[in-house]
């Protein structure tokens, strides 16, 4: 839109200013008012847009990637090259942070686990030398009595022999030993949790004295409320005349 001032008590001032609307700063010549508005206006194409006073632009160049510094440069000849560098820079911060998720997890795991003196009870060791054939030690393993009978022959044949349908809990006696000659389990009750008494009851096994569960030499149960047999515990024999329970 162009107006242009006819006025002639104002035309001396006004053939001497040009006025630029859109909050342009003016810019001092001569000739007729004018005011321009559009896209087209040719003073527009080379103007900044100030305020009152002289605004410094900010300069981010130490925050640029190098290969977007020169502004000739297209930015899709460098992206190959910083596509390459954000992915290498995301792998590292997501292997960082895994291994110290790792390392939280696990220190916080061996908080919870089990004191040196509670792991060293974990695992016994018997001297098999020092129970003579027919006999029966106790011990203790992990707060339970641990039974180690060292069986005659007589008693191996007589367990063998024993009718597994028959029995309550019916287990063979050779899936119970790992040697005929020696038997390992735990000396409480399957009933309420008592000790029974060894090399005693109808059949020469153990027996309870709490109810009257008879048990045989083979640790299995044949009379009385005791539902299941006695637990064999994991053990192994090393160098022969060591036992090693847990």
């Amino acid at each position: 839109m162009n107006i242009v001032a006819k006025s002639t008590s104002l035309a001396p001032l006004l053939k001497s200013t040009t006025v630029i609307s859109n909050g342009l700063q003016p810019v001092i010549g001569t000739g007729s008012l004018r005011v321009s508005s559009g896209i087209g206006a040719s003073l527009l194409a080379t103007q900044r847009r100030l305020a009152h006073t002289d605004v410094q632009w900010p300069d981010f160049t130490d925050y640029r990637h190098d290969a977007v510094k020169n502004p000739t440069t297209k930015s899709k000849e460098s992206s190959v090259s910083r596509k390459s560098f954000t992915y290498v820079t995301t792998a590292a911060t997501g292997v960082t942070m895994v291994y110290g998720v790792k390392t939280i997890v696990h220190n916080l795991v061996a908080s919870l686990s089990a004191s040196a003196d509670v792991l060293a009870l974990a695992k016994i060791e018997v001297k098999l030398d020092s129970i003579p054939e027919g006999k029966n030690a106790v011990f203790k393993w992990r707060g339970k009595p641990l039974f180690v009978r060292h069986r005659t022959q007589k008693e191996i044949d007589k367990e063998a022999q024993v009718n597994v349908s028959s029995l309550r809990d019916p287990e063979a006696d050779a899936d119970r030993v790992q040697k005929s000659e020696w038997l390992v389990v735990l000396g409480v009750c399957t009933h309420l949790g008592c000790v029974p008494i060894a090399n005693a009851g109808d059949f020469g096994g153990y027996y309870c004295p709490c109810h009257g569960s008879h048990y045989d030499a083979s640790g299995r149960i044949r009379k009385g409320p005791a539902p299941l047999n006695l637990e064999v515990p994991p053990h192994e024999f090393v160098e022969g005349d060591i036992l090693v329970v847990g």
